[in-house]
């Protein structure tokens, strides 16, 4: 959960910080925005041979070297909705602390400052995991593969994690811009709704995750339709203070929901190993960041920044209308255990 935390601050920080490292570093808007796809591009890329290359290698070495893949499938299938739940609240208090305490150290002190900070909590994860956690075979972990197999559902649910996340990030990266600029707020008003937002964000993983396992599918489509309500209302009526607090909430408490209830579809329908599962979806996900916050940057000095949300509810809504239908038959478990032979995969 620490190092949730420190890389969801990490990549989430260039946005608190948009405008100062502009200023410092001479350059556009938009192109400090390529931080965002920059991170964006390198989690996609990677992902999915880094899963395929360790897929052998206990967690606990894989965590120490790159902490990179989360060890959900440590924990039984059964809880796996909850467990994914605490780790989207690990992220989203980077949201509701780590970005806004981010965003003031940045404006005390200049922005190397929290960036260091957070090198220093990526090392205390670095030693926490190597020291403290299990070690296990992949194939061995109680959920290493899906419960219901579904390539088909597999690549849907990968399309509209992607599509979603273009969506949201071609407004977000932006979002300090848009709330100084078209709603008329203060730098200090904005610092106190980057808190407002987390806390949203927050609020919407609890919920989200204390319901997973009973509503998987009723909590993807909720998230998803919440966010496109949250970006469009926000273009719609950004212009009103109010307005934009109120829609900047909604889009806050789905943004958090949308990764993990996706996340979790993919420990259901995952055709082989759930960890390349996880994988795929994270990179097809941070592909979708990429896209979003270079699609922002192409916008931003051809129209204004509120078409950057506009664009972005748009694509958030094409991503609830290829989200997957509930599936027609009913999902058994599948469970490996120590002693079994694991499935052959691809």
């Amino acid at each position: 959960m620490l190092a949730a935390f420190t890389f969801n601050t990490a990549e989430n920080l260039p946005i608190g910080l948009l405008e100062l490292i502009s200023d410092s570093l001479r350059v556009s808007v938009s192109a400090v925005g390529l931080l965002v796809t920059g991170y964006g591009v390198t989690v996609a890329v990677a992902s999915l041979p880094l899963a395929h290359v360790m897929r052998a290698v206990p967690r606990r070495h894989v965590l120490t070297g790159v902490l990179a893949v989360l060890a959900v499938g440590l924990f039984a299938a059964g809880v796996r909705g909850r467990v994914v739940g605490a780790l989207s609240v690990a992220g989203s208090l980077a949201l509701v602390l780590g970005v806004p305490v981010g965003t003031w150290l940045g404006r005390q002190n200049g922005w190397p400052v929290p960036v260091a900070l957070l090198a220093a909590l990526g090392l205390v994860s670095l030693m926490t995991i190597a020291v403290l956690l299990p070690t296990t075979r992949p194939e061995e972990e109680p959920a290493a593969y899906g419960m219901s197999p579904d390539s088909r559902r597999f690549g849907i649910v990968l399309a509209a994690g992607a599509l979603s996340a273009t969506g949201a990030f071609a407004g977000y990266t932006y979002v300090v811009k848009f709330l100084g600029d078209v709603s008329g707020l203060s730098p200090g008003a904005v610092s106190v709704l980057f808190v407002a937002f987390g806390v949203a964000c927050l609020a919407g993983v609890s919920v989200t995750g204390a319901l997973l396992d009973r509503f998987p599918q009723a909590a993807l489509t909720t998230a998803v339709a919440t966010q496109a309500v949250g970006m469009l209302g926000l273009y719609a009526a950004g212009t009103c203070p109010v307005s934009a607090v109120v829609f900047l909430v909604l889009m806050g408490g789905a943004l958090g929901p949308v990764f993990m209830t996706t996340q979790n579809a993919m420990l259901h329908c995952a055709p082989g190993r759930t960890d390349i599962a996880l994988a795929a979806n994270s990179g097809s996900y941070n592909a979708g960041i990429a896209v979003g916050a270079a699609l922002g940057g192409l916008i931003l000095p051809l129209a204004d920044v509120r078409s950057t949300f506009l664009v972005g509810g748009l694509l958030t809504a094409a991503a609830c209308a290829v989200s997957p239908s509930p599936p027609t038959r009913p999902s058994t478990t599948r469970t490996v255990s120590s002693t079994s032979t694991p499935a052959p995969t691809t």
